[in-house]
């Protein structure tokens, strides 16, 4: 059977390659096919936490998430405004240290035009009714950040790329993906769909199919978990998402007020087919701990479900965004370092407009000039994760 023709095939549907897609026909680019062997958001974006924040660690990251933020406020107003909300966002920490580290990055921030504030600990408590906050050194809040949920918003951009022409094959084996002649194939069920373009935008699964291709990129997949949570008093639906630096936990509002609660960061590689896709008793001890601690009326609430998600990270912390090197046609969208949803709207533009120009156009690839994948420039030695919901110090790894 001869091979469907395809301008660009995307590998993977979560939020990114959904994201990618939405943004390809805009541009008139097609046609795109986005392949996944699952559904949108099955992976890590269906697991992620939905926090949007400015709260980041350079402009480049900065841009590329209020450009999401505001392509989601977007999509939500069109099509279903359930699926985005501004609610602000705060963290605080009571070490000395992770303090000044706190102060710097507001300063840092102001510099790079972020709205976000330094409050006091009776401000924190009016943001958060159920926490204790006498001990806390310093905190930095932002009143424009969001929160979305992310299968919601991914599903918005399957809708709004397919309403544009884009095809979606999903819930398919993949067969084989390989370079066949001058074109990209991906293989399933005795179909085969071939490009001159393919992009990688498989989350933790890339690094698989990349090195399958003979193409490997540094990429590590590693687990994290979140929980939802129904506390003894309901929490305002107006709560802010928070981030309690020392305790490792953050906490963002669900509906009908419950709450969702991470980081169980694992730092090792994790095996995308074979995690445990449940969360840890010892995750789960470790928040009803913190809360103990910080949000006492919380401790005792009711464990709606606990899991885990495999997300990737790269060995700076920031993603791999562009042309594959040495692998004519053959271009990354993934190693978001937990932070993909955040990110998904803003980095599918940037790549849209590369592969819309081209990859001669220099003006098409300065966008994406911090983030390609030839900056490592050769052979990378193996790297434990470092992603977490950290404070975004600059590239010091402390924090």
């Amino acid at each position: 059977m001869p091979a469907e023709r395809a301008e660009v095939v995307i590998l993977g549907a979560g939020i990114s390659g959904a994201a990618l897609a939405f943004h390809l026909a805009r541009r008139h680019v097609g046609p795109v096919v986005v392949y996944d062997p699952a559904t949108p958001a099955a992976g890590a974006t269906g697991r992620a936490a939905g926090i949007v924040t400015e709260q980041l660690w350079n402009p480049w990251d900065i841009e590329v998430t209020r450009a999401s933020k505001e392509e989601y406020a977007a999509l939500a107003r069109r099509r279903d405004p359930s699926a985005f909300r501004v609610n602000g966002f705060v963290r605080w920490t009571r070490n000395p240290e992770a303090a000044e580290a706190i102060r710097a990055s507001i300063a840092r921030l102001h510099g790079w035009k972020v709205a976000v504030d330094a409050v006091d600990g009776a401000e924190l408590a009016r943001r958060v009714p159920a926490g204790r906050f006498e001990d806390v050194r310093a905190a930095m809040w932002s009143a424009g950040d969001a929160v979305v949920a992310p299968s919601r918003m991914n599903e918005l951009y399957v809708e709004s790329a397919r309403e544009a022409g884009v095809g979606f094959e999903l819930g398919v084996p993949l067969a084989g993906f390989r370079r066949a002649g001058d074109a990209w194939e991906v293989e399933i069920r005795g179909r085969s769909i071939r490009a001159p373009r393919a992009v990688v935008a498989a989350g933790a699964w890339s690094k698989r199919l990349l090195a399958q291709v003979g193409h490997p990129l540094p990429l590590v997949p590693y687990r994290t978990q979140a929980a939802i949570l129904r506390p003894r008093t309901a929490e305002p639906a107006d709560l802010a998402s928070v981030h309690d630096v020392d305790l490792d936990v953050y906490v963002r509002p669900e509906e009908n007020g419950r709450i969702l609660a991470g980081d169980g960061t694992e730092h090792v590689e994790a095996d995308p087919e074979t995690f445990r896709p449940g969360g840890d008793e010892a995750f789960v001890g470790h928040l009803a701990e913190s809360f103990e601690t910080r949000f006492p009326g919380w401790a005792d609430g009711e464990l709606v479900r606990a899991w885990a998600g495999v997300c990737t990270a790269t060995p700076d912390r920031r993603p791999l965004i562009g042309p594959v090197p040495g692998a004519d046609g053959l271009y990354a969208l993934t190693g978001f370092n937990g932070f993909g949803v955040m990110r998904a709207g803003g980095a599918a533009a940037r790549l849209a407009g590369l592969l819309s120009a081209g990859d001669g156009d220099a003006n098409a690839l300065e966008p994406l000039a911090s983030v390609l994948p030839s900056r490592f420039g050769g052979v990378v030695a193996p790297f434990p994760p470092r992603a977490g919901f950290t404070i975004e110090a600059g590239d010091d790894p402390r924090f």
